[in-house]
């Protein structure tokens, strides 16, 4: 099997991690403490003990797997350019991880537990903090295929509610703590201490390499949620 260092950017905070043989072998995080500035800028110093712990234990990479976004412009940025320099420097595949779907796995994960597995089809609304009560935010199933793609919602009592009425909607995610006072429907569920952390990339980053869905180092761009905002206003045009 294949051995993948992980990046994930796309918040205040950044974490790093290494699986190998379907397990993850490796990983660390940095603050996410804002009065530290953007932890990201400490992104170099976790990618060099990460690949020091492979090199140490004679594991070779096979490729590196970002955070692709949505989220924070500048952690994006970062994130994707550490990523092409290694893959650049050591001739690895590059995977794109979508951030939303991220955060899926660590609730997919919990699916034991009682009061989750008693639901035979809910929907997964993994959110990402906006301005105001705006969210991006998409819709899943329990097999992640898309149920809605990406949006940028003003949340309110009713916007997920053609969702709602059909079957429980578990919310999630940095955006989420804020909608819960809003989205007062007896099938919303809300699963607090979300975030997207390296360590969660594994299952997607490997399925994505098994399956061929490898990027072109040289065009890929994540995605920005300037660039998402840009297309929407030029839709309504």
């Amino acid at each position: 099997m294949a051995c993948i260092l992980h990046l994930e950017t796309s918040q205040t905070g950044c974490s790093v991690a290494v699986s190998d043989d379907s397990q993850v072998i490796y990983h660390d995080e940095s603050s996410s403490d804002t009065s530290k500035g953007s932890s990201a800028e400490h992104l170099g110093t976790l990618v060099d003990e990460a690949m020091s712990f492979a090199d140490s234990h004679a594991i070779p990479f096979d490729a590196v797997a970002v955070s692709s976004g949505p989220g924070s412009y500048t952690g994006l940025r970062i994130g994707v350019s550490m990523a092409k320099g290694i893959c650049y420097g050591r001739d690895l595949k590059l995977i794109a991880v979508p951030t939303l779907q991220l955060l899926c796995v660590p609730v997919l994960l919990r699916m034991g537990e009682k009061d989750i597995e008693e639901t035979p089809e809910p929907i997964l609304c993994p959110m990402i903090d906006a301005r105001r009560m705006e969210v991006y935010a998409a819709l899943f199933d329990r097999a992640l295929r898309p149920v809605r793609e990406v949006q940028a919602d003003v949340v309110d009592a009713d916007t997920y509610r053609q969702w709602l009425d059909q079957r429980p909607v578990y919310f999630f995610g940095p955006g989420a703590k804020k909608c819960m006072p809003v989205i007062n429907h007896p099938n919303a569920r809300f699963i607090d201490g979300i975030e997207p952390v390296a360590k969660w990339m594994q299952p997607l980053a490997e399925r994505k390499l098994i399956e061929g869905k490898t990027e072109d180092v040289a065009y890929f761009e994540p995605f920005y949620l300037k660039d998402f905002v840009a297309k929407k206003a030029k839709e309504l045009l």
